[in-house]
């Protein structure tokens, strides 16, 4: 008989002996294969078997992107409001208070500025566990906060996309949020100061149908999901089977839609060559 015994996720023994397994292990989707934990961060939570590309959150994101992990936070007051006290199978005041509690953030974006490469930079990082990272009233007030910023202080601005889109329960007070951040990056472009947008997955909804496609660069992590109505509705919709890839990043980058598409290893490398050349470049040149 064996030694062990399972109990939940973990292996437990009839005698002294003792191995706990649970969290120790993650599956990918991509190859079905099993990868220790550990590699799995130590790669950025890339897959070191079949490179597929696992979310990680916005703070990540920003330990990724700025030089030591070291960065200062603005507007991390702001807080929704539940203007509508919209409900579904749970009332709205809920669900950001379950937010809130899950991600230690107010809302679904956090700006940051620090330095990319000793270069003074404004990140506004998108975090998707905060209500599928849907864009509202307060993420809208803030990324167009960072956009005023970077065009003010003439600094690049980098805003990292992770979004289901528009927030439901805010109506159309968050569908203004596209207009309102669209015209600020109108303004930021005839100032001439450089945006880079970075798309993960997933970016969707009226977050693609704004900022993430408005960039003076739009870039992507590999097999992001990249769309306005997902594939499903779609194919429901025009009852017609899509395309191989259809919507991922690199069908996007084939057909038009996507300046590249980077690996994530290779993410702040990129930004840092691109905006030096658009330093000495066009957008300089103003």
């Amino acid at each position: 008989m064996a030694w062990f015994k399972r109990q939940g996720g973990d292996l437990e023994s009839s005698g002294e002996k003792r191995v706990r397994t649970e969290g120790l292990w993650v599956k990918c989707d991509g190859c079905r294969q099993i990868i220790w934990k550990k590699d799995l961060e130590d790669n950025w939570n890339v897959c070191p078997k079949c490179d597929r590309h696992f979310r990680i959150d916005a703070r990540s994101r920003l330990a990724l992107l700025l030089d030591d992990n070291e960065y200062e936070v603005d507007d991390a007051t702001l807080r929704s409001t539940d203007p509508l006290k919209f409900a579904d199978l749970k009332a709205y005041k809920d669900r950001l208070r379950v937010a809130e509690d899950d991600t230690g953030l107010r809302d679904a974006v956090i700006n940051a500025r620090g330095k990319l490469d000793g270069r003074p930079v404004i990140v506004s990082s998108m975090e998707y566990a905060f209500i599928g990272g849907s864009m509202g009233a307060v993420v809208g007030e803030a990324i167009t906060r960072a956009v005023e910023r970077a065009t003010n202080e003439r600094v690049p601005l980098i805003i990292v996309s992770a979004s289901g889109g528009a927030r439901m329960m805010e109506g159309v007070i968050s569908l203004m949020q596209l207009v309102k951040i669209s015209a600020a990056l109108g303004r930021m472009d005839s100032a001439r100061v450089p945006y880079i947008s970075v798309l993960t997955d997933p970016t969707t909804g009226g977050v693609t149908a704004s900022f993430a496609m408005l960039g003076d660069l739009n870039i992507a992590e590999p097999g992001a999901l990249i769309g306005f109505a997902g594939p499903r509705v779609i194919e429901q919709t025009i009852r017609q089977k899509l395309p191989e890839g259809f919507q991922r990043s690199e069908f996007l980058l084939e057909h038009g839609m996507l300046d590249a598409v980077v690996p994530r290893k290779d993410m702040k490398a990129y930004i840092s060559r691109s905006l030096a050349f658009m330093s000495n470049g066009h957008k300089a040149s103003a």
